[in-house]
């Protein structure tokens, strides 16, 4: 086993340019870009203009849908290469547009990376990577608890009278960027009796289906207000006898769960790397707030606390920023699996990482920083999510104990391992020639 911390020349070039084209061109992009709102399927819009040079300028230095092998126009780079461009990415919301690798459309092509099959990638994946197309992943059910998939609700079912079609019936939310979608990749239960890990697969479905309709864009802590067909809105979907053909099949039947297990763990690595991202953004207004506002007669730099603030999120961001680091080194090394705890561990301790430094940081603004005048007050919304979005905190937790606990087994005799009255008993039998030897000594 080998450890490098460095970072070849060559592709530290490509991070420093990644890093100032996204301060330069997209921090400032951001800052109106809920006024240029994103393509839906109505045309062309600002957004979409203002990302075009950007994307092309991104394209020339090969740094396009990078998450995808090279057969798919990706660069291949791996986990650790990507975590270290998500990092970046993360500073800013709209970043992920200019590079290809925006959620869902970047999970979402790997899944049709994975599964899909020759004609599914001509139609959907290529034309979803040149940016052309919009797409969702709508799994996550109001009435059945996202971190229990295996209780989706959602059907489809072969129709007798058409063999060669598939009838889909099912309440979804959550479907984020449901409503400027082109395509949706649909989770349903196709074997309702077979193991839970089995009951369901993925379908390609239109949007405009008959039968799929796109109910609202749902407020939450992140979005407050009432929006629809808007980048980043999470849409509420009823199927009611949407029929698919044969060939909407994603993989083979049963295998839906396999195929999303395999589209969140790196995914999940990039978020955490995304949130790092962030965090940083945050902790640098901190630490520049600290240089020039006072309070009761001193800076704020000269505030124990603000100081234990500002080591105590250097510290935690170091610690996440290593761990992520050290999964997607794990997952390129080793594979995904082996990966599973290490990416685990990471998404509920960095989604902490991030809330904490957020909310440092907004404290430390006072009402500057719970005021819009500010993004603060954004990413402290946005960090609420963190501990939601792609499996619940207590989900990955239990994860990481019974993995960790399979490499214990209760003492064969009831006694701690670590009992020192049995210990010492033990001991004084083991080294009884030494102790006589001292007593003869004395």
């Amino acid at each position: 086993m080998t450890w490098d911390f460095s970072t070849d020349p060559g592709f530290q070039e490509q991070l420093d340019w990644m890093r100032e084209l996204v301060r330069e061109e997209l921090w400032p992009l951001e800052s109106i870009w809920p006024e240029l709102p994103l393509r839906g399927r109505c045309g062309l819009n600002g957004l979409e203009r203002a990302m075009a040079p950007l994307r092309e300028q991104v394209k020339a230095r090969g740094l396009w849908a990078t998450h995808l092998p090279p057969e798919l126009g990706g660069q291949g780079m791996g986990q650790v290469r990507l975590g270290l461009m998500h990092e970046i990415l993360g500073t800013c919301p709209i970043a992920p547009l200019a590079f290809g690798n925006a959620a869902p459309d970047s999970g979402n092509s790997e899944i049709l990376a994975l599964a899909g099959t020759r004609e599914q990638k001509e139609r959907w994946l290529h034309p979803l990577l040149a940016g052309d197309l919009r797409s969702a992943f709508s799994m996550t059910e109001p009435d059945t608890p996202g971190s229990d998939p295996t209780r989706l609700r959602t059907r489809a079912v072969r129709d007798p009278a058409h063999p060669g079609e598939w009838v889909i019936d099912g309440h979804k939310w959550f479907s984020s960027n449901g409503s400027i979608a082109d395509f949706l990749i649909v989770m349903a239960v196709t074997s309702p009796d077979a193991r839970p890990q089995q009951r369901a697969s993925m379908f390609i479905v239109p949007a405009d289906t008959p039968g799929v309709e796109i109910v609202r864009d749902v407020p939450t802590m992140e979005h407050p207000w009432e929006q629809f067909g808007a980048y980043g809105g999470h849409a509420e979907i009823v199927y009611e006898n949407v029929r698919v053909p044969a060939d909407a099949l994603l993989g083979a039947e049963g295998e839906g769960f396999v195929i999303a297990q395999q589209r969140l763990g790196p995914g999940r690595i990039h978020h955490c790397m995304r949130w790092l991202g962030v965090a940083r953004r945050a902790f640098d207004m901190m630490c520049e707030r600290a240089t020039y506002r006072e309070a009761h007669g001193s800076l704020l730099a000269d505030k124990q606390t603000v100081q234990n603030w500002i080591a105590d999120s250097a510290a935690e961001m170091q610690a996440a920023r290593l761990m992520t680091l050290h999964a997607a080194w794990v997952m390129d090394t080793e594979g995904a699996r082996a990966a599973r705890t290490d990416i685990a561990l990471i998404k509920f301790y960095g989604a902490k990482v991030l809330h904490d430094v957020v909310d440092r940081a907004l404290q430390v603004h006072g009402s500057l920083g719970y005021s819009t005048d500010l993004p603060l007050e954004q990413m402290y919304r946005f960090a609420r999510a963190a501990r939601i979005y792609d499996g619940p905190d207590e989900v990955h937790r239990q994860t990481v104990a019974r993995q960790l606990l399979r490499g214990y087994s209760p003492p064969p005799d009831g006694v701690p391992s670590e009992h020192l009255p049995t210990r010492r008993e033990q001991a004084r039998e083991r080294f009884a020639h030494l102790l006589d030897a001292v007593t003869a000594n004395d």
